[in-house]
């Protein structure tokens, strides 16, 4: 199925297009797992072949990404295809799982993590909603372990907790001590395939050496018992050796239900400091910053107007400026205030939409991959109905828009989906406490709640 050299380079080029939408569709430790290393091999007879470092990456992509990855495919090259994920390097086959992980995975060196060059903190911009937060940030890579021993950071997505451990581990580099950043989600992901490759030992002895510890998103492993005993583990042998720890995640310690009350007490140890949602001069701010280098008087009155619209989540700020810089880039119009509305009008549709559908998986202890893809079990099926009745209900979806949100899947589909939500809805008053508690959700992430008000 290999492709010769003429078609090798098209197919490169086209899953690497493929990559750039995947890379805003999941989550950040979802790529790096499991896309990063990824290559396009060949295209034909509509079938995408796809190359991937070993067996298990393989397996996880058929199974978990299929619908999403062929989709994105074929919006690409305007037409139907079919996905194939195979082992292409026999070197990688043969190797460990583990083995083509961050610095091998399981070696017990210490791993040289890569850190976002774009996050220091000579660009974080700091205001009174994270000044806290910062001061501690700078304290903690300038003394690890000295103070502030675990630094917990807790905010809504969007508010720079990521940035600062970026920045965080690149002045701990530079001053010549081994820092690991690691997500929640890529640390679960890892554990899994060092379970199934007998090697959990050599997973936890890639930390034993570092001097600080970036853990982001550490929420993401609360309903995961045997991921959290290992992190457990890792943090207490850290803490013992006075290794710095600094964690983020979306919630206080105390507000991380089921956590057990001994990891809660060890969360609560050192300094807790929560980021607020910037104001409207630190937003004002902050897109200056990103906008310095192309700054003029006619592009000061639009990011006046993205400031105001765009009101809780520095990321979809930067999001927003850099939509409406390719929008004019791209189209050749000029940027008004009356396009700046109307795009950041349709942006904002689909980021409360993207919001919607994690929401609603976090609820159900799923990914939101599991939400568009082919599974049928009864959780995750009641999840993707809820999606529905919510997409439906609050942002008033056609059903061809949500069975495009949700993999592609038929006008029947959605509408025997929503019709049942509906009707249990009726009868059922736990599964309306459930979306009530959903939708509290998605509007305290989104800083508004007008799209529900009238739900």
């Amino acid at each position: 199925m290999v492709g010769n050299g003429d078609k090798l380079e098209p197919a490169k080029e086209i899953w690497n297009r493929a990559l750039g939408k995947l890379q805003i569709q999941v989550s950040k430790a979802n790529y790096t797992t499991w896309l990063s290393n990824s290559q396009g091999l060949s295209c034909q007879d509509s079938i995408f072949v796809v190359s991937v470092p070993n067996i298990f990456v393989a397996e996880w992509l058929s199974k978990r990404l299929y619908p999403l990855v062929r989709k994105t495919l074929v919006d690409i090259m305007g037409k139907d295809v079919d996905v194939q994920f195979v082992v292409h390097n026999r070197e990688q086959l043969s190797a460990s799982p583990l083995a083509k992980q961050t610095d091998g995975g399981t070696s017990s060196k210490a791993t040289q993590y890569r850190f976002n060059p774009r996050y220091t903190f000579d660009n974080f911009v700091v205001s009174d909603s994270n000044r806290l937060a910062y001061a501690a940030a700078v304290e903690v890579a300038e003394n690890p372990g000295s103070s502030y021993n675990p630094l917990f950071i807790h905010s809504s997505t969007g508010q720079g907790k990521t940035h600062l451990l970026h920045a965080i581990g690149q002045l701990t580099t530079n001053n010549g001590l081994q820092a690991a950043y690691i997500t929640g989600e890529q640390f679960a992901n890892e554990f899994v395939l060092a379970v199934r490759a007998n090697q959990v030992d050599k997973f936890r002895s890639k930390f034993r050496s570092i001097h600080i510890l970036l853990f982001d998103d550490v929420h993401f492993l609360i309903d995961k018992k045997q991921t959290l005993q290992c992190f457990f583990h890792t943090f207490n042998e850290l803490y013992s050796n006075n290794r710095q720890i600094v964690i983020t995640t979306d919630r206080a310690p105390k507000d991380m239900h089921p956590l057990s009350s001994k990891l809660k007490s060890r969360l609560e140890g050192g300094l807790v400091v929560d980021i607020q949602p910037p104001d409207f001069e630190t937003r004002l701010n902050i897109l200056r910053a990103k906008a310095e280098t192309t700054m003029t008087s006619e592009l000061e009155g639009v990011l006046h107007i993205v400031a105001e619209k765009v009101c809780e989540n520095v990321r979809q700020l930067e999001g927003a400026l850099v939509y409406l810089t390719a929008q004019a880039k791209l189209s050749g119009t000029k940027i008004t205030p009356e396009t700046v509305n109307k795009l950041l009008t349709s942006t904002t549709r689909k980021q409360d939409i993207k919001l919607l559908l994690q929401v609603v998986a976090d609820h159900f202890s799923l990914s939101a991959e599991e939400l568009i893809n082919k599974k049928r079990d009864r959780k995750t099926t009641l999840a993707r109905h809820v999606a529905i009745y919510l997409m439906r209900e609050g942002h008033n979806c056609s059903l061809t828009e949500i069975g495009k949100e949700l993999g592609g899947r038929n006008h029947a589909t959605i509408l025997h989906g929503y019709e049942k939500m509906a009707g249990e809805l009726s009868i059922n008053p736990n599964l309306a406490n459930q979306i009530a508690e959903i939708k509290e959700k998605i509007n305290s992430q989104k800083g508004y709640s007008k799209a529900y008000q009238t739900i």
